[in-house]
């Protein structure tokens, strides 16, 4: 086989000598390979499935199967030649990286050979976080003389169990493609995949790869690894830092650097084997005189589940617990999922005196106060003397995000806007708003916590960290009124603020939800239903029976008054829905309001894009987990009830 260990990282690479796909293999055929393509889920989020042989999801095998490899040939055949017409080139230069799952080597050598075979130029990053390699294709590097990159290929099936793997597409804006462009790429692919000589082509692409510029690519993998790593450290102090202009830059990040000085600052890491274990963070966060401390550090290494939810926070968590009893310092730790586009935290509690995880609506929270108070302590977002915001300022959310992120806007006067789930949509919905004059500094996916915030097009566990960094760092000086404080003065919590605070009392701050975590059991179902439409038009009939049957109860116990249906597709939002079936496969959200009409309780439903499940949500505000616990079994009765319909 022409695959290789890697001698840093274990995973298995290409070596330049190619691996025959033969059209005559037993083990690919026209049935093998439509069996594998029903495995796919193609959306715009990526595309994913199970690439480990015999179907194993959980399996840590690094080869793939023929059918596999056909199938990562003509994504990359059609990625080229998409590239070709908007750049309007023949020979595109594409940027190729990977996470740190074992099939990655496999699939980035289909491709690599492939796109070389079409005469694109490839330049091969190696193991690089999602945030990195997009750092890197908006920097439209000019390093090897090929000219800059026209897009990039990134190997990942995100927070997907370890046999999973996938490809994500994009260009040079720092983000994945948005829905309308993914969409023309999976029915090209879908044509191909559709046509009589679909494994002769993909057999024909990768044998007849030039050798010699195949071992160019694996050869240069080191240096463009480098340059994607200093564009990514570059970047991530411009999003920091909200500017382009490197004097304000080191005036931010000198202060932040002075305060650690004065009250020193420690975190842990469970880099959980990801692609963030060969990525910028323990340098970035060094140059800051934070000291690190981490876990499962070495790439491939993946000790637990990787949706960084729940149990997996458990071993940094305790880890946390251990290291800060020996210095108290070190007060928060992270875990990046495995191609480190998102990470939820933990936190040393000074009231528990003990370590707990944040849940993914809270990260979200805190990192849009940061944000907020941040633009406000730069003086991007003022108020006349009524306390009216005098700059057009909004944040974009997808669509199951806590209400207690309209509670934040409104302290801050900015808008709320929600899209379909999808990091595509969230970010293509931020851009419409940006052209009709907003300014948008944070977005993002609530339900998955973590945050983007503008220019960066991605969620990053490193701009997470740094949101609440700034929480933590940027105090109240003489006059001027520091982060945490500008939060509690304009949420009304002035007697919240103490100068000593603790980021327990940032938390604490909080306007009060609970909300259903996405990765829970209670949020999940397998639905029979294939029509999401119908689905969601039976569930109208029961919602309107149970609502009668239950709303007395609903008021007496809870003060809920009346609901409004809202459908979410891509970017759009519709309220006032009356055709639940309207939502298709997108989201269906019930908003419920209290006797003064003021919305207090949701519950929401929606098909994975990216995994085959159902699933839904509650969110109530207020400390009562009765009414979430109540609201998600009521949710879950009626989706249950409306699947189980005859047609």
């Amino acid at each position: 086989m022409a695959l290789i260990r890697h001698p840093d990282s274990g995973l298995l690479i290409g070596a330049g000598e190619a691996i025959p796909l033969n059209e005559d293999d037993p083990g690919l055929n026209d049935s093998l390979l439509d069996k594998a393509l029903e495995g796919m889920i193609l959306s715009a989020s990526g595309w994913r499935g199970i690439f480990a042989p015999g179907g194993d999801g959980e399996s840590p095998a690094g080869e793939i199967t023929p059918a596999h490899r056909v199938i990562v040939s003509a994504g990359a055949g059609v990625f080229a030649e998409y590239l070709k017409k908007v750049w309007n080139t023949e020979h595109p230069v594409i940027i190729v990286g990977m996470d740190t799952r074992p099939t990655g080597g496999a699939i980035a050598d289909g491709m690599i050979r492939t796109f070389i075979a079409r005469g694109c130029r490839v330049r091969f990053a190696f193991i690089t976080a999602a945030p990195e390699i997009m750092a890197y294709a908006r920097s439209l590097p000019e390093d090897d003389g090929c000219g800059n990159a026209q897009g990039f290929v990134y190997i990942s099936a995100s927070h997907n169990p370890v046999g999973h793997n996938g490809l994500k597409f994009g260009l040079t804006d720092g983000g994945v493609l948005p829905g309308k462009e993914a969409g023309i790429l999976i029915d090209c692919f879908r044509a191909r995949m559709a046509g009589p000589g679909r494994i002769s082509e993909a057999a024909a692409a990768i044998n007849r790869a030039d050798r010699t510029e195949v071992e160019k690519v694996y050869a240069g993998a080191t240096r463009i690894k480098q340059a994607a790593c200093g564009s990514y450290f570059r970047f991530t102090r411009e999003v920091t830092a909200g500017t382009a202009d490197k004097a304000g830059q080191d005036r931010l990040f000198d202060a932040i650097a002075r305060s650690i000085r004065e009250h020193p600052l420690g975190l842990v890491i469970d880099f959980n084997g990801s692609a963030r274990t060969l990525s910028i963070d323990r340098e970035f966060f060094a140059s800051l005189g934070i000291r690190g401390f981490y876990l499962n550090d070495k790439p491939g290494e993946i000790a637990h589940r990787i949706v960084p939810e729940g149990e997996s926070l458990e071993p940094c968590r305790r880890y946390l617990e251990e290291i800060h009893r020996k210095d108290p310092s070190v007060i928060i730790g992270y875990v990046p999922d495995c191609d480190g586009d998102r990470g939820n935290l933990v936190f040393w509690d000074e009231g528990a005196k003990q370590a707990r995880s944040l849940e993914a609506q809270e990260v979200f929270a805190l990192a849009c106060v940061s944000e907020l108070a941040h633009q406000v302590w730069a003086g991007e977002l003022t108020y006349d003397n009524r306390g009216n915001a005098m700059n057009k300022a909004a944040l974009a959310v997808n669509d199951p995000t806590s209400m207690r992120i309209d509670r934040i806007a409104k302290a801050f006067d900015v808008s709320v806007f929600r899209a379909e789930v999808g990091e595509a949509n969230v970010v293509s919905l931020a851009r419409k708003l940006r052209e009709k004059g907003y300014k948008v500094r944070i977005l993002g996916e609530g339900s998955a916590g973590g945050n983007i915030t503008h220019p960066a097009a991605v969620r990053d566990p490193v701009n997470t960290v740094m949101a609440l960094i700034k929480l933590l760092t940027l105090r109240s000086v003489d006059a001027k009124k520091g982060l945490f404080e500008l939060w509690c003065s304009l949420s009304d919590k002035t007697e919240v603020y103490r100068p000593d605070f603790s980021l327990s009392d940032i938390i604490a701050s909080l306007p009060a939800f609970i909300t259903t975590g996405a990765y829970t059991p209670e949020a999940l179902l397998r639905v029979k239903t294939a029509d999401h439409g119908l689905l969601k038009s039976r569930y109208q009939r029961v919602f309107l029976r149970e609502w009668e049957a239950r709303k007395e109860f609903l008021r007496s116990r809870y003060g809920i008054c009346g609901w409004e249906g809202a459908a979410y597709t891509g970017t759009e939002e519709k309220r006032g829905l009356a055709d639940f079936g309207e939502a298709g496969r997108g989201g269906l959200r019930i908003i419920f309001t209290n006797k003064a009409g003021n919305e207090t309780a949701a519950i929401w439903m929606r098909g994975s894009g990216t995994e085959p499940v159902f699933r839904i949500m509650a969110d109530t505000e207020g400390p009562d987990k009765r009414a979430e616990r109540d609201l998600i079994e009521w949710q879950r009765r009626m989706v249950t009830e409306a699947d189980n319909q005859a047609v």
